[in-house]
């Protein structure tokens, strides 16, 4: 264990804070619930046995086993719906004494003869108990004064929170984490991504997640044009925003045959724009068969030709979904950033290209009209229909998690 034994020792539950939840109304429960799953989810990947349950707007973690702090702080910084965590004492003996000798244990274990400011805060939901709150900052304030004599107290801008919270238990804690905030997944729904092996559409999936939408993903593969690195450079994308998304079935669909038969029959500045149409088309159809109620891409207004304004409005005339486009006035910069907060950059720069990028032309149209779009693909009428059945039925779903 990378931390100091005796602090690991001391810590035996974790206080989970979330914000945006805390405005809900009479369904608050339903997202608090969703976050408790969530929660057991990732802890699952932890070492050690673990107990969560829910009391008056908080979220606890109790500890049942020896376990990894880090590891476990690790994975609850990726679970969306949480705001803080917080690594607490838990105190079974609620006898203020007590409380108090737990809370001076602690803070030698943490700061040790440290010189820092602190301010008390004070929670008693057990109406019953002797101390009120302001009584219990007061005492505890001396406490701390005449045991860390480093310490000093400073109420507008403390260095150091010191918190006693008096429920069924007392829980002393003195530092947290921020967590990555947003809504439980799976408490807005499902949509489908088109997942492509670049920087942005991996972004807009983690994007989505973080508001509650649970994940499916789409990927076009072109054998023999695209290799089976480009595929598994997908896979490997759509298992790191796994972490953060939960598990998430991967639909390769091949589009080798659609693609060459666009490339032989239309206009070739046209061919990423009706390619990204017969795209969202397929997308569209695999949402619906696996109860999605939207698209989601990586689109951003004006990054390349088949992302202009126009480009968009042809894109999405073969939609009746809603495509959302989380990225859409991100700068490349912004989304860059964040994936390497999320630690898909790197997987994504890797050079293997998609199918989008093979057939690119030299001059690609950039402000199309939908009506002459529709005109180049009636060339493609008498097959195309089979072909997208084809694509559909044939593809390949990959279930993929961390």
């Amino acid at each position: 264990m990378s931390r100091d034994r005796m602090e690991i020792k001391m810590i035996s539950a974790f206080l989970i804070k979330y914000s945006e939840i805390g405005i809900k109304g009479k369904n608050r429960y339903i997202f608090e619930d969703a976050l408790v799953r969530r929660i057991k989810e990732k802890l699952e990947y932890c070492d050690g046995e673990f107990e969560v349950s829910k009391e008056n707007g908080r979220v606890y973690i109790e500890a049942k086993s020896d376990f990894d702090y880090d590891e476990v702080v690790e994975e609850l910084q990726k679970c969306f719906g949480i705001a803080h965590i917080c690594p607490v004492v838990l105190v079974e003996n609620k006898d203020f004494d007590n409380v108090l000798k737990e809370l001076i244990d602690h803070m030698k274990a943490e700061f040790g003869d440290s010189a820092f400011t602190f301010k008390v805060f004070a929670k008693r939901s057990d109406k019953s108990y002797a101390l009120k709150s302001p009584d219990i900052c007061m005492k505890a304030g001396e406490v701390i004064l005449k045991n860390l004599p480093n310490s000093k107290v400073d109420v507008k801008k403390p260095e150091v929170s010191v918190n006693i919270e008096i429920r069924q238990k007392a829980y002393v804690y003195v530092k947290s984490f921020k967590g990555p905030g947003g809504m439980p997944v799976g408490t807005s729904g499902k949509a489908m991504l088109l997942l492509s092996g670049g920087i942005d559409s991996p972004v807009a999936g983690y994007m989505m997640a973080k508001r509650g939408v649970k994940i499916e993903a789409v990927y076009f593969h072109a054998p023999p044009y695209t290799s089976e690195r480009a595929k598994q450079k997908v896979v490997d994308l759509a298992r790191i925003i796994s972490d953060y998304t939960g598990e998430i079935n991967l639909h390769v669909v091949n589009f080798t045959d659609i693609q060459m038969a666009i490339y032989d029959r239309c206009p070739h500045d046209e061919l990423t724009i009706i390619m990204r149409r017969y795209m969202m088309k397929i997308a569209e159809d695999i949402a619906r068969k696996t109860d999605c109620m939207s698209l989601i891409t990586g689109e951003s207004v004006g990054q390349v030709a088949s992302q202009t304004m126009q480009s968009l409005v042809a894109t999405n005339a073969v939609c009746t979904m809603p495509v959302f486009r989380p990225v859409i006035a991100f700068d490349k910069q912004d989304i860059i950033d964040i994936s390497e907060k999320i630690n898909t950059f790197e997987t994504s720069i890797l050079p293997y290209e998609d199918c989008c990028t093979t057939f690119v032309a030299k001059h690609p149209v950039t402000k199309p009209e939908v009506s002459q779009i529709e005109r180049s693909e009636r060339k493609l009428e008498d097959i195309i229909d089979d072909m997208l059945a084809t694509a559909i039925d044939s593809r390949e779903i990959i279930n993929v998690k961390k």
